[in-house]
C-alpha cells in the first residue's frame, strides 16, 4: 500500500459561540428574553442593571412635586399654621407621650362589668404590628388556585344528602364530566364500571343519580348531548318566559332542523308563526352550550408589544419598547480588578466573565438594531394598513424585507416570530404583515389579508335572510377587479371562522 499526501481546498461555515448567542437572542420572545437576561445577571458578576432610569424617575418626581407646590394658592399655608397653634393639635402632639405609660395606670381591682375598651386603648396591638386598613381583604383568595369544574361539583355533592352507594355513583359521574360540562362517558359505561364495585347495582339507580347531579350548578352540567344540555337549562327558567314552550319542543325534537336553518319546516312542524319561532330561537341563543366554561375559565394572557408605531407631523415613527428588558452595563468595580499579565485562576475567571458580558451586551444591541430595522421596513411598506386598516394591506413576503435590510430570509423569519407591534389599528405580530398576493385585472397585486378583510366586510353587511354564497362573493370581488377562485374564497372564509351561507341564514 502506497502512502501519499493530498491537499484539498474547501470552505466550511463555522458558527462561533458569539454568533450562536446572537441568533438565540434574536429569536427569543419578550418573556424568554427577560428570563435570559435574569439568568445572565445571576451567573455573570460583570453584568449589572443601570440605575439611570430610577434616578430620572426620582428627579422627575421631585420636579413634579415642586411644580405642584408652586401651583398651590398663597393662602394654603394659613390653615396649617392655625392648626399648629390650635388646642386640638397640642393634645395630639402630647398624646404619644401619654400613651407610653398608659399600662402603668391600670388598676389592680377591676369591677365585674368592666369591658376591654374601658381599660385597654383601642387600636393598640400586643405584637406591635399595624393592622391593615382593609380588614376584609382576603389573602387566601389572592394566592388560591383556580377552582375546577370537578371541585365545584364535588363541593355541591358534599352538601347533598345521599346514601354511600349513590355518593360513589355521583363521584364516578362527576369524574366523567369534561371541562365543557358534558359527559365524556355513556351511562352504560358508568354502570359497568360501578357494577364491579356494587354487583347488585341496577341501571335505574345510575340514571336516578345522574338526574340529581344534573340539578347541580351550573345548569346543564353532566349532559349526554347538546339537546339535553339546552333542555336542562330551559327547565331552570320560568314558564312565563317568551318562547318557552316552543323552545322546549324545538330543543327536544327539532334541533337538527334548527342547525340547518330550515325555518319554514320548523314553523310547519311546530305549528307556530314567525314571531313565536323568532322568540324561541332568541331564547335558545341565550343559553350556554358549554356550561362548564363558566366555572373553569382559562387565565388571560397579555401581550407586551416590542415596537411602538406612532404618527407625528404626518410621519410614522418607529421606536422600541424601553420597558421590555432592563438596561445592562459592565460593572466597573469588577472590571477594574482584571489584570493583563496575571494568569491566576481568579483573574482568568474575571477575564472570561468580562468577555462573555461584552458578547452578551453586543448581542442584545444587535438584536435591538435588527428588530428596529425590520419594523421600520414593515412600516414603510404597510402605511396603507396603518391609515385604512386591513383593507389597505399590501402583499409582502420575507424576501422583500430581506432585500431592503440586506439580511437573509432566515434572519427576518427569526426576528418576526413572537414579536409584536403596537399600531393605531391594534397590536399585531410582525408575521401578520406578511401575506401572499392575488393578481388584479389592472395588472396590480392585492394582498390576501386585504381580501379577507373585504370578505369579512361583505358578510357583515349582507342580508341575513339571503346570505351571500361563495360564488356571489367571487362575483362581487370580480366587480372590484380582484380575480379569486370560489375555492379560494371558501378557504379565506373558513380561516375567518365564518360559517357557510346556509348556516348564516336568520329570520331577521
Amino acid at each position: 500500500m502506497k502512502h501519499s499526501l493530498q491537499l484539498k481546498l474547501g470552505t466550511q461555515l463555522t458558527m462561533t459561540p458569539q454568533l450562536q448567542q446572537a441568533i438565540r437572542l434574536l429569536q427569543l420572545s419578550t418573556l424568554d428574553l427577560q428570563n435570559e437576561i435574569q439568568e445572565a445577571l445571576e451567573n455573570n458578576p460583570m453584568l449589572e442593571v443601570t440605575e439611570d432610569s430610577g434616578a430620572s424617575d426620582s428627579s422627575g418626581d421631585a420636579e413634579r412635586a415642586s411644580n405642584a407646590q408652586s401651583e398651590l394658592p398663597a393662602d394654603s399655608e394659613t390653615p396649617v399654621k392655625a392648626a399648629e397653634t390650635s388646642p386640638e393639635n397640642t393634645n395630639d402632639a402630647n398624646e404619644p407621650a401619654a400613651s407610653d405609660d398608659w399600662s402603668e395606670n391600670i388598676p389592680t381591682d377591676l369591677a365585674v362589668d368592666t369591658s376591654w375598651d374601658d381599660i385597654y386603648q383601642s387600636g393598640s396591638s400586643g405584637s406591635g404590628l399595624s393592622r391593615p386598613e382593609n380588614e376584609d381583604f382576603d389573602y387566601d383568595s389572592r394566592n388560591a388556585s383556580a377552582e375546577t369544574l370537578q371541585d365545584h361539583l364535588m363541593w355541591q355533592l358534599n352538601l347533598t344528602p345521599m346514601s354511600d352507594t349513590d355518593r360513589e355513583i355521583a363521584t364516578a359521574i362527576i369524574d366523567a364530566v369534561e371541562p365543557s360540562g358534558m359527559l365524556s362517558q355513556t351511562l352504560d359505561d358508568i354502570f359497568e364500571g360501578m357494577q364491579k364495585v356494587f354487583p347488585d347495582l341496577e341501571d335505574d339507580e345510575v340514571a336516578a343519580v345522574l338526574r340529581r347531579v344534573q340539578q347541580f350548578d351550573p345548569p346543564g352540567v353532566a349532559s349526554r348531548n347538546i339537546s339535553e344540555c339546552l333542555y336542562l337549562q330551559l327547565l331552570q327558567l320560568p314558564e312565563s318566559t317568551p318562547g318557552f314552550a316552543t323552545a322546549k319542543a324545538l330543543v327536544a325534537d327539532y334541533l337538527p332542523l334548527l342547525g340547518s336553518r330550515d325555518f319554514k319546516q320548523l314553523m310547519r312542524k311546530l305549528k307556530v308563526k314567525e314571531p313565536e319561532l323568532q322568540a324561541a330561537i332568541a331564547l335558545i341563543q341565550s343559553l350556554n352550550p358549554k356550561p362548564g366554561d363558566a366555572i373553569s375559565e382559562s387565565s388571560t394572557e397579555y401581550v407586551v408589544p416590542d415596537v411602538f408605531v406612532t404618527k407625528a407631523n404626518n410621519r410614522w415613527q418607529v421606536q422600541l419598547n424601553p420597558d421590555i428588558a432592563p438596561k445592562l452595563k459592565i460593572n466597573s468595580d469588577y472590571a477594574s480588578l482584571v489584570k493583563r499579565a496575571d494568569s491566576s485562576s481568579d483573574n482568568t475567571y474575571l477575564k472570561d466573565n468580562l468577555q462573555e458580558a461584552r458578547w452578551f451586551l453586543k448581542s442584545l444591541q444587535s438584536r435591538n438594531e435588527t428588530l428596529l430595522k425590520v419594523a421600520t421596513c414593515i412600516v414603510e411598506r404597510q402605511q396603507g394598513f396603518l391609515e385604512h386598516g386591513a383593507e389597505g394591506m399590501k402583499p409582502m413576503v420575507l424576501h422583500d424585507v430581506a432585500e431592503m435590510v440586506e439580511m437573509h430570509e432566515s434572519t427576518i423569519s427569526r426576528v418576526t416570530t413572537q414579536k409584536y407591534m403596537h399600531t393605531p389599528q391594534g397590536i399585531f405580530e410582525l408575521k401578520y404583515f406578511f401575506s401572499s398576493h392575488v393578481a388584479t385585472e389592472s395588472g396590480g397585486e392585492c394582498s390576501s389579508t386585504a381580501i379577507r378583510a373585504i370578505i369579512k366586510k361583505l358578510v357583515a353587511a349582507e342580508n341575513t335572510r339571503k346570505p351571500l354564497s361563495d360564488s356571489k362573493i367571487t362575483e362581487l370581488l370580480a366587480d372590484q377587479g380582484i380575480k379569486v377562485a370560489r375555492r379560494t374564497i371558501a378557504k379565506y372564509r373558513e380561516s375567518l371562522q365564518i360559517p357557510p351561507s346556509n348556516e348564516r341564514k336568520q329570520l331577521v
